[in-house]
């Protein structure tokens, strides 16, 4: 339905909308201030531990920072805590693409990639993560992926040159695999389910026409400055909105790979990533489970 309603809506009235929830949410914040409503590092170390997580995890963390409410120092004390929290011996990965919108009008009007350089579109937390110095960024020009931890290599270096951005080199997929966990924080899989399309990578002849039939050739500047291209495939937006993602919550807190949590103000999701993939391909083979059929084969 918010699919349909975005594509009905005239361009000016989405600016206007968009414009306005930001100086609502800012309001809001500078309230919390005020009242002295503020959330610290040592808060979300103490919350996310709360949770689960410590020392030696490998997390996965989408996130929206206006969410959580006031944070003393902003994105810098979410990272700083979550770090803190999964240590040395832990990962800690953030998704952030360039695009926020549909990946085929992404892809074509994409000049390069830049590892580097091009900025993260999926939040001030995310954007903040990809800048630090010891944060190894995947070189896949639709859905990067940055990484600190020992196993930072693992989980990025193979990225490229993936047809898809979901294969069993992807950061998605490897998160799975190595057994590791992924924080949903103040999102939900309707706007940051990237690993809910790993199944479709998974099982042979997908039964949804999810990908756009023309495969495109996107031009990619490594960290090293070196130039190269690769091919990828994309979404097709016609199947994309056809996506019922958070009807899977549901199925996911029955099995017991999913919990709601809270951290600051924000509603969470903490879910067992190897569980996730395990339960998707499981699911998908027995009962037609998608996230275009959560409920089911129609």
């Amino acid at each position: 339905m918010r699919n349909i309603v975005r594509k009905l809506t005239p361009q000016f009235l989405l600016d206007w909308y968009r414009s306005s929830k930001k100086k609502a949410v800012k309001a809001q914040l500078e309230n919390d201030k005020s009242k002295g409503e503020i959330i610290t590092k040592e808060d979300l170390i103490q919350q996310f531990q709360s949770i689960g997580l410590k020392a030696g995890d490998h997390l996965l963390v989408h996130s929206s920072l206006s969410k959580i409410g006031f944070v003393e120092h902003g994105p810098k004390d979410v990272v700083d805590a979550l770090l803190e929290v999964v240590g040395s011996e832990g990962n800690l990965l953030m998704p952030n693409s360039p695009n926020a919108e549909y990946q085929l009008n992404y892809i074509q009007t994409l000049d390069c990639f830049d590892v580097m350089n091009s900025p993260s579109k999926l939040g001030a937390i995310s954007e903040y993560f990809r800048l630090l110095p010891n944060a190894k960024r995947s070189a896949h020009p639709t859905e990067p992926v940055s990484c600190i931890g020992p196993d930072a290599n693992y989980f990025t270096q193979e990225h490229f040159g993936e047809l898809t951005p979901y294969t069993n080199k992807s950061p998605f997929y490897r998160i799975s695999e190595k057994g590791g966990k992924i924080l949903y924080l103040g999102v939900t899989f309707d706007n940051a389910g990237t690993n809910l399309h790993t199944l479709e990578d998974a099982v042979e002849n997908f039964k949804f026409p999810v990908y756009y039939p023309e495969i495109f050739e996107a031009k990619v500047r490594l960290e090293n400055g070196a130039e190269h291209t690769m091919k990828t495939k994309v979404h097709n937006p016609e199947q994309s909105k056809k996506r019922k993602c958070d009807g899977l919550i549901p199925l996911f807190e029955q099995k017991g790979i999913l919990k709601k949590v809270k951290i600051g103000k924000a509603n969470a999701l903490l879910v067992d990533a190897k569980g996730l993939l395990e339960t998707m391909i499981a699911e998908y083979n027995q009962n037609g489970v998608t996230m275009y059929t959560p409920n089911g084969s129609e």
